[in-house]
């Protein structure tokens, strides 16, 4: 005779179908997880992009400043129709082209870097020509590198 009630053990040979509450929410956490994680890794294509140069462009425009100071000679930077050059250094000394063909300056076009270790505040602004709402400063105010920062339209 049984004494258990009845649905408390399971019959020899069959399998409980179905899911665990603990399973479906591991499930669930998982996917929330990747999904964030997709949604953070993309971003829009120009902007980073835009990004990328004006970081590119502080290296190389403290890497211009030190090599003048490090000469003793004065160096310029000056955008122009087809990128940009270094007056005062040789012309292979630097990279002379943007990365992306659509990239723009805004504004002044020429940076003094040198030689005296303290220079005015200075700074130039980018801009895509395909994206004109998303503009980034690149500036120093003399005394520290030059820093990428967002340009409000």
């Amino acid at each position: 005779m049984r004494t258990s009630a009845p649905g408390n053990k399971r019959r020899r040979g069959l399998r409980a179908a179905g899911f665990t509450l603990i399973e479906l929410l591991v499930v669930v956490a998982i996917i929330a997880i990747a999904s964030a994680g997709v949604a953070f890794a993309l971003r829009d294509g120009s902007s980073a992009s835009l990004d990328r140069e004006a970081q590119r462009l502080s290296a190389l425009l403290e890497s211009a400043r030190a090599r003048s100071r490090l000469s003793g000679q004065p160096v310029r930077w000056v955008a122009d129709e087809h990128g940009f050059h270094f007056e005062g250094l040789p012309r292979e000394a630097l990279p002379h082209e943007w990365l992306q063909d659509d990239t723009q300056v805004v504004g002044g076009r020429v940076l003094v870097l040198g030689p005296d270790p303290v220079i005015g505040p200075q700074s130039v602004v980018l801009a895509s020509a395909d994206h004109p709402d998303h503009a980034v400063r690149v500036a120093t105010d003399g005394l520290r590198p030059f820093a990428v920062s967002t340009e409000q339209p």
